[in-house]
């Protein structure tokens, strides 16, 4: 069985999730992660209340820990590892949801997807329209039984930074989902050692600028800020943030509208701009096209 489809695909709604809370081949997955300076712990919060059988997914747990880069995607073994410990089998089908409705449930939406999961959804309003209509909430942690999953990675999904500096001097559109501030370089980067500004070419399309209560903006809406972003969604496009939780919100956004296949810069601004040889931009992405 599928996920029905409406108006924004790869979404379902706190009717339908309650509807079907319990079918035998359902996981819901608890994807929630907060920037640092929000001081919000998400396995405590989770632990306090989830949505009844959901697993908690670390993101930053479940990550490549070796390059020095926060959350970068593990390897195929450790991912498969990790699914497995959290009862995520092949054939199953997943909803996932946030904290915050919608910020970073897009990011393992996109990781699920990127291993080889094909039936992933998220919860329209995330976790704070489910407790605004008073639905049910369970504490402690959910312990599944373990389940085999196969991860195949997606290469096509995900780009490098070798990946993003051959295809943008091949044209390929990049397109920033942080504040514009940040973009411009007025605003100090969160991390130490990250220098200010963007990726030289890109455009800028806030996430914020995207979502109302917890939701995408009807598609009318969304076509119209990716035209005033500068960006032509029938031509290629990598999608980039602060360190590649918010990027999957464009990537999902754009899969949404039909345009498959906008992989996300999984090392992002973190990377690029903590790489001294590498160029960097400053001021409106008018100013810089």
């Amino acid at each position: 069985m599928t996920f029905p489809r409406g108006e924004h695909a790869y979404f379902v709604t706190t009717d339908w999730l309650a509807e079907n809370l319990t079918s035998p081949d359902l996981v819901i997955i608890d994807g929630s992660w907060y920037l640092p300076d929000e001081k919000r712990d998400p396995n405590a919060e989770y632990v306090a209340g989830h949505i009844p059988g959901a697993v908690f997914f670390d993101i930053d747990a479940i990550a490549d820990h070796s390059s020095g880069l926060p959350h970068m995607l593990p390897d195929p073994v450790a991912f498969s590892s990790a699914m497995r410990k959290l009862g995520i089998g092949d054939g199953m089908r997943a909803v996932v949801y946030d904290g915050a409705g919608l910020f970073s449930a897009p990011r393992v939406w996109w990781t699920l997807r990127t291993f080889g999961m094909q039936e992933v959804a998220v919860l329209e309003g995330g976790l704070p329209k489910w407790k605004a209509e008073s639905r049910p909430l369970e504490e402690g942690t959910v312990r599944r039984q373990p389940r085999h999953f196969t991860a195949r990675l997606d290469h096509g999904s995900v780009a490098s930074l070798d990946d993003v500096e051959r295809q943008r001097k091949a044209g390929v559109q990049l397109l920033d989902a942080r504040s514009a501030a940040r973009f411009a370089g007025v605003e100090a980067e969160p991390r130490p050692g990250v220098r200010p500004g963007h990726i030289p070419g890109s455009r800028n399309l806030p996430y914020r600028d995207l979502i109302v209560g917890g939701q995408l903006r009807p598609r009318a809406e969304l076509m119209r800020k990716v035209a005033e972003a500068g960006i032509d969604p029938e031509r290629p496009i990598i999608t980039t943030c602060g360190s590649g939780i918010s990027a999957a919100i464009l990537s999902l956004a754009f899969e949404s509208l039909g345009r498959p296949s906008t992989p996300v810069y999984d090392g992002s601004w973190t990377e690029w701009g903590s790489r001294q040889e590498l160029p960097v931009e400053t001021g409106s992405p008018a100013a810089s096209a």
